[in-house]
């Protein structure tokens, strides 16, 4: 019998008004089109775009906590292991309803659909269209630079992607792990064995930013190249560094265009997605 070079079929959500999802699996690569919008997905692509760039858009929210998480005060500080910060499965699958601000030129939302179709294709996140009866959702919009909230929301919640700045695929990801339940990668509660946080290095009031939480770290190492990790010289009022890695102080890090595999196995670890 001849090998299987190619594996392919369709699944159907009813999805009105959006168009249906498609997937198509390949040896090599996943093709997924939603929205009209297809994209081949792969894996652990890094650009020169990245933390820098979120780092610089999201200063103009002065009640940020962590450079770009809004505070709850329910939840704020708070490993995402309750279920009432995890976004609830249905079945095989967590589904994530959203809706986009009118604000956004197609080609704008389509950019944003592109950054959240890898979670199809990686994770059992589902991100569905927000109806009337959806209680919990997200809603991305172009405010005031680029930050979420930690976790689900009793009653919705926003996503901030300024237009001019945030609409990158690593920024992208990065908030929706965010309000999918993950802190920073610099603020872990193991940090310490793994990267030197040059207190002296930060700006003045901006040193809460590199505060350890007690996080829930799902069993993964720490991870430099995680979409989740600042760049080095993060909030410097120096020009020098503020993050450095124990394991070479030389190493550049923070400029992940995409999800790595560390932060994928989070993911379907605390969303028990092979379960």
């Amino acid at each position: 019998m001849a090998p299987i070079t190619k594996i392919s079929f369709k699944f159907l959500l009813n999805c009105p008004c959006c168009g249906i999802f498609f997937y198509y699996y390949y040896y090599y690569y996943i093709k997924i089109t939603w929205n009209n919008v297809t994209v081949s997905v792969c894996f652990g692509q890094v650009l020169d775009v990245g933390l820098w760039l979120l780092l610089s858009c999201c200063s103009a929210e002065t009640a940020l906590v962590h450079g770009d998480i809004i505070p709850s005060p329910a939840k704020n500080a708070v490993p995402c292991t309750a279920r009432g910060c995890k976004w609830r499965k249905y079945g095989r699958y967590v589904y994530v309803p959203v809706s986009f601000s009118r604000s956004y030129s197609r080609n704008e939302m389509n950019t944003i659909i592109r950054g959240l179709l890898t979670f199809h294709s990686t994770t059992c996140i589902r991100f569905v269209w927000r109806r009337w009866w959806h209680s919990s959702y997200i809603y991305f919009f172009s405010g005031s630079g680029c930050w979420s909230y930690l976790g689900r929301q009793s009653r919705g919640q926003r996503i901030s992607l300024k237009k001019n700045g945030c609409l990158h695929n690593g920024i992208i990801q990065h908030e929706v792990l965010h309000a999918l339940g993950f802190h920073h990668e610099q603020v872990r509660s193991d940090r310490d064995e793994h990267v030197r946080i040059l207190f002296e290095n930060i700006l003045q009031g901006l040193e809460g930013n590199f505060k350890k939480v007690e996080t829930n770290n799902l069993g993964t190492p720490y991870d430099l190249t995680s979409v989740m990790q600042y760049y080095k010289y993060a909030f410097s009022k120096n020009g020098k560094p503020t993050i450095l890695a124990k394991s070479d102080p030389d190493l550049n890090f923070g400029y992940s265009d995409a999800m790595t595999q560390n932060d994928i196995d989070r993911v379907n670890r605390l969303y028990q997605c092979c379960e």
